[in-house]
């Protein structure tokens, strides 16, 4: 039997009597002189105001009933619709239940995305009163703002997962909350199998995973009938509109409602979802544009301002969605958002949300052993988190810029969890480094398809992260260390046999960011132009390389990446991700030598170190003009932002993507003689198809044996 425990969300504590205003006053003077728990110093006058509103909050009226079934149960699962304050807190109310403890016992939360979890931190450190990264902190991929004194973190689910390499027990908490756990990443899934093994080990730990919109009979069966907690939210009535007929461009038609709604609803903000930030840009800038000509020709009383929100943008940037946009003249704010906006942010004062109905999606096909990501209709339960945005404050109206019927018939109802489509190349090392051994039989709560765990296997065979036999070696060992994709990390490993060490610290730092070229649709031209000085003929790699060491040499200047459609944060984000990489090299005692920029070996040694980890990337330019994928012969173009001048005969690729047509993306030029100098165990070709490359690649193997390149049993 299910254990359930809803709680009315009108339902109020008993209030105190008021006394007589002398009563009153007194009362007032002590409560303002008390002093914070945590820091020992008298609370603010900020933290008045702020627990003012943290008292309307639904989760508030629940703190006693929610830290009672925590004592009881191991697992609790909390269900609190968007709004209802769980993510902010929760975690305060166990850290005010004693479960935290300065030097021994933190609580953690985690959540899906970076950005949710520093703003969120951030919040709850100004609710508690406490310095950001003191008390309250955060840890995300490449930034760790905590100290000594931390008691409460928020983190991405992937940071719990790599501190459970290290500290396989997670010893160092109490509590765990993992939040937002409809979105079932990657890492969340793992980490509920991990959950079900270290549980029986640490009986004073406790789990409790929170949701938005949850199948919560699902969750409740794989964690053992863990009871369940219904939080209400604070929803008004949302009024739903449909297109008569399926829209052919979704981005037209999503400004065309916001302009719709602008001029001809009354006050109340707006939201719009759309998949990624080109798309983001692009319409705030439409917007922008056309929301100032409806009010010079009449047709809007009220100025309007678009806002853009995604992963990849600056903080500050992040947080002018919630600053107050002025009364005179009236203002209403637009925000355009990626999915981010669907659960780890929520913003008041939207009242007309815009949702054409769908997202970017990560897909990988294991045959073909390709990773892309995919604009693809959202699942109903996002359709209904989306429209629920727009009923915060008061009721809203949500316009669905699809028809009814699609909604009924074609949505899912849930978004297919990211483990069934992604590559688990980087979740079989990490269950490895774990100690899991029987991949086939870890709790997974969706076990992935066999075939997508056998083309993980074989690629970390490949790299040599794995033995024949599937264990972990030494070097699958160090590469796990890196919080880095597994080809990336053995480029950094590869890198002192080819003695440029520092340039791969370089070129993998700047992989492992947003791309550092930005291109203005209305510069387009010049932004080409400024990036072109940096083009390096032997493609993009090295050209990235190229305009990290010119930022460099103009003293990290901003004035220089705003002259040089550089991104500045994205930039400097890379050199910060490269000091943490040069950080687990040295602990590696790694080779950090670099090959003479005078040499001529120079360039071809870094384009050999990068051939060695992406390998199983590489095409060939086939007579016809385009290329094939090579060993699986799927036929691919050069993406357009790719910077070589000509078509090289052979190539390797950081990216697969597949939009209108398929293109690899980040691509260099490498001679086709370094594939079996550099991966001969890949390269064995009775393994390959017959065709075009096969036929190229043994011509040049008996040339080179001929040569005295290879030696005759390599055959």
């Amino acid at each position: 039997m299910k254990r359930r425990l809803d709680l009315n969300g009108d339902a109020k504590r008993p209030r105190e009597e008021t006394g007589s205003p002398t009563q009153d006053a007194k009362k007032q003077k002590s409560v303002q002189t008390k002093v914070n728990p945590h820091n020992q110093k008298p609370y603010s006058q900020n933290y008045y105001k702020i627990l003012e509103k943290r008292k309307l909050l639904p989760v508030f009226e629940a703190e006693a009933d929610f830290v009672q079934l925590v004592k009881e149960y191991q697992v609790v699962i909390l269900v609190g619709e968007t709004g209802s304050g769980k993510t902010t807190q929760v975690p305060q109310f166990l850290v005010n239940a004693g479960y935290a403890r300065k030097g021994s016992k933190m609580v953690a939360c985690t959540q899906p995305r970076r950005v949710a979890a520093m703003s969120v931190s951030k919040r709850v450190a100004d609710e508690m009163d406490v310095p950001w990264g003191q008390e309250v902190g955060y840890s995300v991929r490449f930034e760790d703002n905590t100290g000594p004194n931390t008691i409460l973190k928020y983190m991405t689910d992937g940071m719990l997962l790599r501190e459970a390499m290290s500290d396989p027990k997670l010893d160092r908490y109490s509590v765990i909350i993992l939040d937002e756990a409809h979105e079932r990443t990657l890492s969340t899934d793992i980490l509920f199998g991990l959950f079900k093994e270290i549980l029986p080990k640490r009986l004073d730990l406790r789990l409790v995973v929170m949701s938005a919109t949850l199948e919560t009979e699902k969750f409740q069966t794989y964690f053992d009938n863990a009871p369940l907690m219904n939080i209400p939210g604070r929803l008004f009535p949302v009024e739903m509109y449909y297109t008569p007929e399926a829209e052919r461009d979704y981005v037209e038609a999503a400004i065309r409602t916001v302009l719709q709604i602008h001029c001809c609803e009354g006050p109340g903000d707006i939201l719009v979802f759309l998949t990624g930030e080109e798309e983001i840009e692009t319409a705030v800038w439409r917007i922008d544009a056309d929301a100032k000509e409806a009010v010079a020709q009449g047709k809007a009383t009220m100025e309007l301002r678009a806002l853009p929100l995604y992963g990849s943008l600056p903080p500050q940037a992040q947080s002018r969605i919630f600053d107050d946009l002025p009364q005179t003249p009236p203002t209403r704010k637009c925000v355009v958002a990626t999915n981010i906006a669907e659960t780890s942010i929520t913003i008041d004062g939207v009242v007309y949300v815009v949702d054409p109905g769908f997202s970017k999606q990560k897909v990988y096909n294991p045959r073909i052993r390709v990773e892309s990501l995919l604009v693809s209709p959202i699942s109903k339960a996002s359709a209904n988190q989306r429209a629920g945005r727009a009923g915060r404050t008061k009721a809203g109206k949500c316009f669905r810029l699809y028809t009814e019927v699609s909604f009924n018939r074609e949505l899912t109802e849930q978004t297919y969890p990211e483990i069934l489509r992604s590559n688990l190349g980087s979740v079989v090392l990490q269950l490895k480094k774990l100690g899991i051994e029987d991949l086939v039989h870890f709790d997974f709560m969706d076990p992935p398809a066999p075939e997508t765990l056998m083309r993980a296997l074989e690629q970390l065979n490949y790299l040599g992260a794995l033995s024949d036999t599937g264990d972990l070696t030494e070097y699958g060992a160090m590469m796990s260390e890196f919080p880095l994709d597994p080809q990336l990390a053995a480029m950094l490993l590869n890198s002192p046999k080819y003695k440029c060490a520092c340039e791969a610290l370089s070129i993998v730092a700047l992989l492992s960011v947003p791309t550092v070229f930005f291109r203005p649709r209305e510069r387009a031209r010049v932004a080409d132009e400024c990036k072109a000085q940096f083009t390096h003929a032997n493609g993009d790699h090295l050209t990235l390389l190229n305009t990290y060491h010119a930022w460099k040499t103009a003293g990290e200047s901003q004035s220089w990446c705003q002259d040089n459609f550089v991104n500045q944060r994205a930039i400097k984000s890379s050199d910060s991700v490269r000091t943490q990489l040069e950080r687990i090299m040295k602990r590696f005692n790694l080779s950090l030598e670099s090959t003479p920029f005078s040499s001529r070996e120079y360039y071809p040694n870094i384009r050999k170190c990068l051939l060695s980890a992406f390998y199983m990337q590489s095409a060939h330019r086939e007579a016809q003009g385009h290329y094939t994928i090579v060993k699986d012969a799927q036929v691919v173009k050069l993406h357009p932002s790719c910077v070589l001048s000509t078509k090289p005969d052979w190539v390797v690729y950081n990216e697969f993507v597949l939009t209108k047509e398929n293109y690899i993306r980040t691509v260099t030029d490498v001679e086709p003689e370094w594939f079996f100098l550099c991966a001969p165990h890949y390269f064995d070709l009775d393994a390959f198809p017959s065709g075009e490359v096969k036929n190229s690649l043994q011509r040049l193997r008996r040339k080179m044996i001929k040569e005295g390149q290879l030696k005759e049993e390599e055959e």
